[in-house]
């Protein structure tokens, strides 16, 4: 896969403000992250308006002390989310104590691997390599190779709707000017991806999952556009493969296969051009690009949509094209909404600690669930997805 890494597409207004010179130094989007993540972390982009009393309130089993274990997702710490489920969870539970090591997705994994942590919180799903490190530490390196460990994975909330940082919905954008309303996810993969021989579900590789060049789509008459759209080509943009908005459309798109079209434009984040000092997000470039682009068409979020844009409503096993909308991405029907998790490890055949269990069933109840609504950035499950959670907690004790 050809990938053509194109940091550099900035607006000569954007330009033009910029305080330093452009870069792409890691230290640089550091800093440059943490000042638009100051400002987003105290702000409500929604106000209450979903209906939870189809949760169930939060009632405890048992009664539990002792101190649980975070490492992980920072934004629940950066809005003050998880200080409000510890605070508010410590009025049913007076002995228990967290200890939280908050400051990165990146860090869940390892506090898990390494036994000092109860609980990893993380903005995305969990990635292959993520995967196959905690397979293999649970192994032990023992002689047939398996695994004395298990991975729980509980979705926590669902991702905001326009909220950078906040695990925000993914979209499917083209130029204002560009006929086509709407697509499908089997289109999408047909745009996007290129030919298979299989797909990672998980750990496993799925073979029934391949599919043939046959199914590209590379022009714009291919999706039903005609006169002087047919024949043109489709022009494609996206991240680079080290951003997890990629992991996100490989595996709810392309099958889990890493197989993308092979003209692919990546962009990454760029640091200096903002007066404020705030990161420029590759989703701002991504977007640039589509807005200069007649025949372009991008995955990014809804907080880089601009006047020269427009997102597609998504269809999937043949239902009805839905938009992306605050209620859609809530509602989950938004075929590309994502979800906020908590994976827990423990030994197979041995019951989850009971503290860790009661805590996330306070964070799924109805009183957990509100915390997230108040805060206003992720989204509440819906009663549905709430009970799911609740079932997998309860099948593995």
């Amino acid at each position: 896969m050809r990938l053509l890494i194109i940091g550099s597409l900035l607006l000569s207004a954007t330009s033009a403000a910029a305080q330093d010179a452009p870069t792409q130094d890691a230290d640089a989007l550091s800093k440059a992250r943490a000042i638009g993540t100051k400002a987003r972390k105290v702000k409500k982009f929604y106000e209450p308006q979903f209906d939870l009393s189809g949760l169930d309130p939060y009632r405890p089993q048992v009664k539990i002390s002792g101190t649980i274990r975070q490492w992980g997702n920072n934004y629940i710490k950066d809005s003050g989310l998880v200080d409000v489920w510890e605070a508010e969870f410590r009025k049913f539970h007076p002995d228990v104590t967290f200890s939280d090591n908050l400051y990165s997705s990146a860090v869940a994994f390892p506090g898990l691997v390494a036994n000092v942590a109860d609980l990893a919180p993380i903005g995305r799903q969990a990635l292959w390599d993520e995967l196959k490190g905690f397979e293999r530490e649970g192994a032990g390196g023992g002689d047939d190779g398996s695994s004395n460990t298990e991975l729980i994975e509980i979705v926590m909330a669902t991702g905001s709707f326009d909220v950078r940082g906040w695990t925000y919905a993914l979209g499917i954008f083209v130029n204002k000017n560009n006929p086509l309303s709407s697509l499908s996810m089997e289109q999408l993969d047909g745009i996007f991806g290129a030919r298979r021989d299989g797909g990672w579900d998980g750990l496993t590789w799925r073979t029934d999952w391949a599919r043939g060049p046959d199914k590209n789509i590379r022009t714009w008459g291919q999706l039903g556009l005609k006169g002087e759209w047919a024949n043109k080509p489709i022009h494609v943009y996206g991240y680079n493969a080290k951003y997890h908005f990629q992991d996100e459309i490989d595996k709810k798109v392309l099958k889990g296969s890493s197989k993308w079209n092979e003209d692919l434009r990546a962009f990454s984040n760029v640091a200096g051009l903002k007066k404020d000092g705030s990161l420029t997000a590759a989703g701002e470039l991504i977007m640039n690009a589509v807005s200069a682009d007649p025949y372009g068409i991008a995955y990014t979020g809804i907080p880089f949509m601009q006047p020269d844009t427009k997102v597609l409503a998504l269809s999937s096993n043949g239902g009805a094209p839905v938009p992306l909308t605050l209620k859609t991405v809530q509602s989950r029907t938004y075929p590309l909404f994502r979800d906020v998790y908590y994976y827990i490890k423990r030994q197979k055949g041995q019951p989850i600690d009971p503290k860790v269990k009661e805590f996330l069933r306070y964070v799924l109840s109805r009183e957990g669930q509100a915390a997230v609504q108040a805060d206003g950035k992720y989204l509440p499950l819906t009663p549905e997805a709430a009970k799911a959670q609740l079932a997998k907690l309860d099948a593995v004790d």
